[in-house]
């Protein structure tokens, strides 16, 4: 487990704003072809946080992230997205509200930043209405906030995997979604590029965006996250705020490591250590 970087405010506060998208999951069960990943799962996402998912292989995170995308129907249940069946919505509808980082994501070959950037717009194209200046002061916020704006010329497939990701927030951010859902969005960094990810979708959840994110370091997720979900076997077996939720003995139940858990010398929030086992 890396060492993350210090946010300005760890777990900034959640009040509701009007809007913030309700979102939750009731009775959920998750199949792939004829295997269960999940069965009667059920939780909402506090709005205006900065939750992360955390479990082990295996345990249905990201099968639990596209279904609350819309883009894994449930077997059984429903996600509610502001009151409403997301299976009953129409792709435009929910991209207007909930943006989508997927786990792995590969853009056309010869396809420009700026280029792959604009396609966050589609939610907001009409027949009568085309590409508008308001598209155009979106897509050029978007790279602003992520300090991509240099290499808004460059071919996507040119960049490192830390502007390959930072250009694909971008993307997602251009969609001006007040809920944005990223899968493993740190995956392939290293520790320095990991924290610049981190540190910019904390600063978009204290502007005002619920961000829902699957992250494999438990320190990362106790240091930026203000509400954790613990999965294991498909199932949600902890939920609630870090100090709550990552403990010794949740993680020695769910991820088998035998550790300590201290204070953060530096936020406070729970320091998984793992203890020398050889």
């Amino acid at each position: 487990m890396t060492s993350p970087g210090t946010p300005a405010s760890p777990h900034p506060a959640s009040a509701a704003s009007p809007d913030h998208v309700r979102l939750s999951a009731e009775g959920l069960t998750l199949r792939y072809d004829q295997r269960i990943i999940s069965e009667s799962l059920g939780f909402d996402v506090p709005p205006g946080s900065f939750t992360v998912i955390i479990g082990p292989n295996a345990s249905g995170k990201s099968t639990l992230l596209r279904a609350l995308s819309g883009l894994l129907k449930p077997t059984a249940g429903s996600v509610v997205l502001d009151g409403a069946d997301i299976a009953k919505l129409s792709p435009k509808r929910i991209a207007a509200r909930i943006g989508l980082l997927p786990q792995s994501s590969s853009a056309p070959d010869g396809i420009t930043v700026a280029e792959l950037v604009s396609r966050g717009r589609f939610a907001h194209q009409r027949m009568l209405r085309q590409w508008s200046p308001a598209d155009e002061a979106a897509v050029a916020e978007a790279l602003n906030e992520t300090a991509t704006r240099e290499l808004s010329a460059r071919r996507v497939d040119e960049l490192s995997g830390g502007q390959r990701q930072r250009v694909w927030i971008a993307m997602v951010l251009a969609q001006q979604t007040p809920m944005i859902l990223l899968d493993e969005p740190t995956t392939f960094l290293d520790v320095a590029h990991q924290i610049d990810v981190l540190n910019l979708l904390h600063r978009l959840n204290s502007s005002g965006r619920t961000v829902v994110a699957v992250l494999h370091d438990l320190n990362q997720a106790a240091r930026y996250a203000s509400h954790i979900v613990a999965m294991a076997d498909g199932r949600i077996v902890a939920q609630g705020s870090p100090g709550e939720t990552i403990t010794s003995q949740l993680v020695h139940d769910v991820f088998s490591l035998p550790n300590l858990v201290i204070p953060d010398p530096a936020t406070g929030t729970p320091l998984v250590i793992p203890r020398d086992t050889r």
